[in-house]
């Protein structure tokens, strides 16, 4: 089932958004990850080889500096606007951190194993 056309078309840009979307970053059809944040073996449409996908703590490391600034914002917002008491907004942003930070990683993972599929790191 492997299409030559795919084999040498890495558009970086594609492959980005399609890991981000958490989908094979070469054929777009196949999932990357199954339950959470575990790397599919291969994908099941186009058989790509995504053992070798080494994303470590960067897909962490990313979600936290992205969560954090959006949360440092969020607060100045809050407090600029509403003046809450300082247990409610603590809370409310806390949830809303935690819930963009469950949200954000594994399609932060996704596009990660995508860029190196992209740049051909880590034996793709």
């Amino acid at each position: 089932m492997r299409d030559p056309a795919l084999q040498d078309d890495r558009n970086l840009r594609t492959a980005l958004r399609r890991g981000f979307m958490m989908k094979c970053p070469r054929c777009g059809e196949g999932r990357a990850l199954h339950r959470y944040l575990k790397v599919k073996p291969t994908c099941d449409v186009c058989d790509l080889d995504l053992s070798r996908a080494r994303a470590d703590d960067g897909p962490a490391y990313f979600t936290i500096l992205i969560v954090g600034h959006l949360a440092g914002f969020a607060l100045h917002i809050i407090w600029s606007l509403w003046e809450p008491t300082a247990l409610v907004m603590a809370l409310t942003v806390s949830l809303g951190s935690i819930a963009l930070s469950l949200a954000l990683l594994p399609r932060i993972k996704g596009a990660l194993i995508a860029f190196q599929w992209a740049k051909k790191v880590h034996g793709f």
